[in-house]
């Protein structure tokens, strides 16, 4: 049986379907990175184009229900896609990537951090740009070992979202191979609890006070355990990840100091690579604002690596494209390298960088990747 693909003349232009929130909660999480999607299509067209073609696109929104994202999915499919691009969250990207599947499509998301984004959760042609949450978590603790003396964290997870509890099973299983480090606590919460004040209790009457918190968290509900935590006169560093990027919550918190967060790149304009640099000047020409977090860069470096596998495969047949991205090993893109294998389309590591907030300022101050890669156990381990 022919593929949706393999029927089609490459005479004809690739087309790029979008399955993502256009409406909707989503939209706060796709609509950055969908921007530079797009983006990507207008730099390439620009360029020449893909096979001797123009790039088209075609839309289809979700409307932030998984519903309506199976819909979305098969329509974008519909109107010839020859790789679907779906939203940033698994749970939420994930039926839009299966209609692609079903149609022997290559799917990526946006920006999801669950490893389950990709084969194990979807099927071989699926991808997601980033690397696992649980790459933040490790990243965290291991710089903070290093760079900040940490020796007795505390974990405090908000168990609502899978990315929570990926992002702090890297973290203890950084701790865990980490000589002089020792996780002396651990709290839960709800992002919608409107008050964390016993958990604070219990961090202050703790026998082993820490010497930083791993918040594994996301806004509203981390903004506010922040605020709580230093109005409660708890001083020690918080750590947390990527899903805290930004500047959009932080006057929660005024004049926020010792907090540090992992990113694939900076939106705060400092990020030390040109490559960043001028893609973050392109964007702000483009759309008139930077993105608002760091979500927006991973899915323009994964389309590079495509058109270099369609490029190669000389055709957009999916199943020869896969084939070639599963061979990628330490492929360079401008966030750093990426690697793909036919069990695993996300990444295992990948080089962060460190912000800083400082007196309620951002900044870049190093940056790190991890002495190992996250082992496949921890990745789909029990979190």
């Amino acid at each position: 049986m022919l593929s949706a693909t393999s029927a089609m003349s490459w005479a004809d232009p690739v087309t790029i379907g979008f399955a993502t929130a256009q409406s909707g909660w989503m939209l706060a999480y796709d609509g950055d990175a969908r921007n530079m999607a797009q983006l990507w299509v207008e730099d390439r067209n620009k360029a020449g184009g893909l096979l001797g073609q123009p790039i088209k696109t075609v839309l289809a929104d979700t409307k932030s229900d998984r519903v309506e994202g199976a819909r979305a999915g098969q329509s974008v499919v519909d109107q010839g896609a020859n790789i679907v691009i779906v939203s940033c969250d698994y749970d939420q990207g994930s039926p839009a990537a299966g209609a692609a599947q079903r149609a022997n499509l290559i799917s990526v998301f946006l920006c999801a951090e669950d490893p389950k984004a990709g084969v194990q959760g979807v099927g071989p042609n699926s991808f997601t740009t980033s690397a696992a949450a649980h790459v933040q978590g490790a990243v965290a603790l291991h710089w903070a070992a290093e760079n900040l003396g940490v020796k007795h964290p505390y974990v405090l997870l908000d168990t609502v979202a899978e990315y929570d509890k990926s992002l702090c099973a890297g973290f203890r299983w950084a701790a865990s191979q980490t000589d002089g480090v020792k996780i002396v606590g651990e709290d839960t919460f709800k992002n919608d609890d409107p008050s964390i004040q016993s958990q604070i209790t219990r961090i202050t009457a703790s026998t082993d006070q820490p010497d930083a918190i791993m918040l594994c968290s996301f806004t509203p509900g981390g903004a506010s355990a922040i605020r709580q935590i230093r109005a409660a006169g708890i001083k020690a560093p918080i750590l947390s990840g990527s899903a805290m990027d930004g500047t959009y919550w932080t006057d929660a918190v005024p004049g926020l100091s010792d907090f540090y967060v992992p990113v694939a790149a900076s939106v705060h304009g400092d990020d030390p690579r040109p490559e960043v640099q001028a893609l973050n000047e392109r964007y702000k020409a483009r759309y008139g604002t930077l993105p608002a977090t760091t979500y927006a860069y991973p899915i323009y470096a994964f389309l590079d690596l495509w058109a270099r596998a369609v490029e190669k495969a000389g055709t957009a047949d999916s199943a020869k494209v896969t084939d070639i991205l599963n061979t990628m090993h330490d492929e360079q893109t401008f966030i750093g390298p990426r690697s793909f294998t036919p069990d695993l389309h996300i990444q295992q590591n990948a080089k962060m960088q460190i912000l800083q907030y400082k007196d309620g300022k951002v900044k870049v101050i190093s940056d790190y990747a991890l002495p190992q890669p996250v082992p496949l156990d921890v990745l789909f381990g029990q979190n």
